[in-house]
């Protein structure tokens, strides 16, 4: 008897954390929880304040008519807990108070729900693809709609637009059936293509020793019997090691190798069959079916947990040398499932739930020793917290922006020096496996700090935009406020992951098929582009541009990195054209009020004024707001203000889909005569019609 109450408490917790809550596993409601202590995420346990829904008396009351067919299920279903159950559940925890008033204004916002439409896109076929909010592809649909509305209806060309970089037209093309003869192998290029397959794949897949697997894949080379798993292994390495030179014969391989492993695909799974498909996965992201990529993923993955990859207790019945390959493995598929889940915005088919495998290696001295595969998965555990806590929210907030900041300061200070050290001192000789990976693990911290801050910088520039379009001045106190340093910092991260990019390429690094950096790039270029828009500094045009051609750089063997190149043009060019025009209106304006100081002659095209008349109009532009407006540029360096364009040119379409105006929160600031307000721009693309971002409560 003295158990039941409390295995009745146990089981009912008033309230559970916010990770728990987010990956719907159980919390024992202590600070911190058992789950985040686990995880070694005992800093970042943190418990909302529980408020009563306002819809739960509505919904009381719709009780489907009893002579309905199947109306006590209905009835069961509508019906939800009333003030009598719900004060009996609160009096029962009398321990957990909640000491906030769940009246209150910023509690009901805090806790608003908002339905979720999910955006579609066609790909290069023609066929619907889904694509989240935290994607690129998403991101750049927000810059579209903002550019289009508020600087040049026709800034992206009309292929620009239809652009869904899912799966390219130009990528090429496999065919499942074969021919059934081996492919011919080419011993003596063996060496050079698993090099290239280590120098691909590094930070990303890590399935095996790669000094092991050329002396395999060369035993292997010279038998007969190419039939099995570990054969569709090998090919695929070789795969991908041509992709980039031999892209005829990659193909050929590829197929091969994908027939073999479809073929024995059984009941009867081995860690070879996880290492084919995760190698699937990752030709097919080179050869821009990322859809592809994304099913063969997901096959890898439920083969994983079938054989136990997930546990470390597992793998260590195996000895200590299969044990770090299994659990290798499986950081491996966590990497890649995350970044498939991060660039499309699409759940992923892994989680840490039930896992045991650690994701990081002590040395002797207790520190954290240097390794690639763990610093990638560190980062990519990060960007999963992001897209949980922020993109499937729909909400962003101080407290909440500092929690993932301190996270990401501490991975900062374990890896960045490290990572920055191999970047800037590569090898003379030999291939550059350790540089590339650290490369692609740098871009990826560099993107999850783009990925929290980009809604502030989204909220900076509609502001500045509005502002600028209003005549409203920019006040200097905005560089200090909160959200327009976090908007710095997502131009800061662009700018820190163009440089080593820019740098390894002049070098002659990355080189082959790299869709983790391009994605990442692109998704830099759009932040750099927008940043010049926004008057945080002419410097920025320096690395959009080289963003572009790094891109460019990678177009040679990526479809998708082409066309990546042509949106950020089109970016740069609306936003250089943009700063043009208000740079040679401001011009005008100061020419003439400084002309009838010494007589001098107003430029060509302009017929003097009257000296009553012209004193006049300059005294009107003093006095009108257009006159005084300006915008804080980067870095406190002042940008010249906004004058009076032809309103045709900042436009805003009346196509576009209304939101809820959020300029009441907007540090009071209310715009006049119709003017759309940060309300109107969908930050969070699966919200079309209603999308918008909750900053009421941490203004």
């Amino acid at each position: 008897m003295e158990d039941d109450p409390v295995r009745r408490v146990r089981a009912r917790i008033a309230n559970a954390c916010d990770s728990c809550k987010a990956r719907k596993v159980k919390c024992d409601g202590n600070i911190p929880c058992s789950y985040c202590t686990r995880r070694q995420r005992a800093s970042t346990c943190h418990y909302s304040p529980q408020h009563r829904r306002r819809t739960q008396v509505a919904r009381t009351t719709v009780t489907p008519s009893p002579s309905a067919p199947g109306s006590d299920r209905l009835t069961r279903h509508h019906q939800s807990p009333g003030p009598r159950s719900s004060y009996s559940r609160q009096q029962s925890h009398t321990a957990t108070p909640t000491p906030r008033v769940d009246t209150s204004q910023e509690a009901a916002d805090d806790e608003t729900e908002v339905p979720r439409e999910a955006r579609l896109l066609r790909d290069a076929q023609g066929k619907l693809i889904f694509i989240g909010d935290c994607a690129p592809l998403s991101f750049f649909q927000t810059v579209r709609q903002l550019v289009s509305s508020r600087v040049d209806a026709n800034a992206f060309a009309q292929h620009v637009n239809r652009f869904s970089g899912s799966d390219s037209a130009n990528s090429k093309p496999s065919h499942c059936q074969g021919s059934g003869t081996l492919p011919v192998l080419h011993r003596d290029t063996i060496p050079t293509a698993v090099a290239a397959y280590s120098s691909v794949t590094s930070g990303i897949v890590d399935l095996f020793c790669h000094t092991r697997v050329r002396d395999d894949i060369a035993l292997w080379a010279s038998q007969t019997e190419r039939h099995d798993v570990s054969s569709a292994v090998h090919f695929l390495v070789l795969a991908i090691g041509y992709q980039a030179t031999h892209e005829d014969l990659a193909v050929t391989y590829f197929d091969h190798a994908r027939n073999i492993a479809l073929a024995n695909l059984t009941g009867n799974l081995t860690v070879s069959t996880i290492q084919a498909f995760v190698l699937i996965t990752v030709f097919m992201l080179g050869s821009c079916q990322t859809n592809g990529a994304f099913l063969f993923c997901g096959i890898a993955v439920r083969a994983a947990y079938s054989i136990g990859v997930h546990r470390t207790e597992i793998n260590a019945r195996f000895g200590p040398e299969t044990q770090r390959q299994r659990d290798r493995l499986w950081k491996s598929m966590r990497i890649l499932d995350l970044f498939l889940s991060t660039s499309m915005g699409r759940p992923p088919a892994t989680s840490d739930v039930d896992c045991t495998v650690s994701y990081s290696a002590p040395d002797e001295d207790g520190q954290e020793a240097f390794d690639i595969l763990n610093s990638s998965v560190q980062i990519f555990l990060i960007a999963e917290e992001i897209v949980v806590e922020v993109y499937s929210r729909k909400k962003i907030s101080y407290q909440l922006t500092e929690g993932i900041s301190r996270r990401l300061r501490d991975w900062s200070i374990r890896w960045l020096p490290k990572l920055k050290h191999v970047i800037a001192s590569p090898p003379a000789e030999g291939n550059g496996t350790e540089v590339t990976g650290a490369c692609q693990v740098l871009c990826s911290y560099y993107y999850s700090v783009i990925l929290v801050s980009r809604p502030f910088l989204m909220y900076e520039l509609h502001k500045r935009l509005s502002d600028s379009r209003a005549g409203q001045p920019t006040t200097q106190s905005g560089l200090s406020s909160g959200k327009s340093k976090l908007a710095d910092a997502s131009i800061d991260a662009a700018s820190f992951m163009v440089e080593p990019v820019a740098e390894l390429i002049d070098k002659g690094y990355l080189q082959g098929h790299v869709p983790l950096v391009v994605s990442w790039l692109f998704a830099s270029s759009l932040v750099l582009g927008i940043g010049l828009l926004g008057s945080f500094g002419r410097i920025l045009e320096k690395y959009s541009r080289r963003s572009i051609q790094a891109l460019e750089h990678f177009a040679k063997h990526d479809t998708n990195a082409g066309q990546y190149a042509l949106i950020a043009k089109s970016l740069l060019s609306s936003a250089l054209e943009y700063l043009e025009k208000k740079e040679l209106n401001e011009r005008i304006q100061r020419t003439e009020s400084s002309s009838q100081l010494f007589g001098l002659v107003p430029r060509e095209g302009q017929e003097a004024l009257p000296q009553q008349s012209y004193s006049q109009s300059v005294s009107d532009r003093r006095n009108s707001p257009a006159r005084n407006s300006g915008a804080s540029g980067y870095l406190g360096l002042g940008t010249p203000p906004f004058g009076d364009i032809d309103t045709g040119f900042l436009g805003m379409s009346d196509s576009l889909p209304q939101t809820p105006n959020l300029s009441a929160f907007l540090e009071g600031r209310m715009d006049t005569g119709g003017e759309p307000g940060f309300g109107d721009l969908n930050l969070f693309q699966l919200l079309d019609g209603e999308g918008h971002i909750d900053l009421g409560s941490f203004m």
